[in-house]
């Protein structure tokens, strides 16, 4: 019976971790999907406009919270180019909120969307806890042809930000949120501790549950970006 109640156990613990890996690659399959039906739709993220950027991050279904307070939440990944100018590598996952977002959102579950674009938005992104319109800059993303005729304010910013709900395509200012390291989820997709500025900026294998999610990018923007600094 002991022995029984062991191996009940064992198996337990073997499977709880599978179970969570499966999620995380749900929500990096999420963010892929999500990249390739906004990247180069006529009202969408122009291809020029990816091409700029150095970063790409992605919430899936941001959820405001209830009873009209104005917050939310929601998990996501951020995947940078191999020293800013290189091929896709592997993503940080976090998960972010703010009291402001809901306000700017009218949905209960929008998708999140920004390009980063520069290698300082980079590297103030990797540090958790960062928050968006004070440690980076952000401003709502252009739409397709309107990435042409931005003007050089918009554009200069660190960190484009868009919102699809409902098919609507729009892009919003995601100022106040903040953006925290998930680090349980990192650690089950990279079978170890890490943190965001190695995974970011110094670039780390692919893991397993993140090759739909780099593969897309490789695709649809095998090159651009800015090269990051070396120290």
């Amino acid at each position: 019976m002991k022995r029984w109640v062991v191996t009940l156990f064992v198996s337990m613990l073997c499977v709880l971790p599978l179970g969570a890996q499966e999620k995380e690659g749900e929500r990096m399959q999420k963010a892929a999907d999500i990249i390739n039906e906004v990247v180069g739709t006529p009202e969408g993220i122009s291809k020029n406009l990816l091409d700029r950027a150095v970063c790409v991050g992605v919430i899936p279904s941001f959820k405001k919270a209830a009873l009209g307070i104005g917050g939310g939440g929601g998990k996501g990944a951020i995947i940078c180019r191999r020293g800013g100018n290189g091929p896709w590598g592997g993503p940080t996952l976090f998960t972010t909120g703010g009291p402001s977002i809901g306000f700017q959102l009218g949905a209960t579950a929008t998708d999140l969307i920004f390009l980063v674009m520069n290698p300082k938005g980079a590297e103030n992104l990797a540090r958790s806890g960062a928050k968006l319109g004070a440690d980076a800059s952000v401003a709502a993303g252009p739409k397709g042809r309107e990435a042409e005729a931005a003007t050089d304010l918009r554009m200069g910013a660190e960190i484009l930000s868009y919102s699809r709900s409902k098919g609507l395509f729009a892009g919003v200012s995601l100022e106040g949120a903040v953006i925290k390291q998930d680090s349980k989820g990192n650690r089950r997709i990279y079978g170890r501790d890490i943190e965001p500025k190695e995974i970011l900026l110094t670039g780390v294998a692919v893991p397993a549950a993140a090759q739909p999610l780099a593969s897309m990018l490789n695709k649809l923007s095998p090159k651009g970006g800015k090269p990051f600094k070396t120290k």
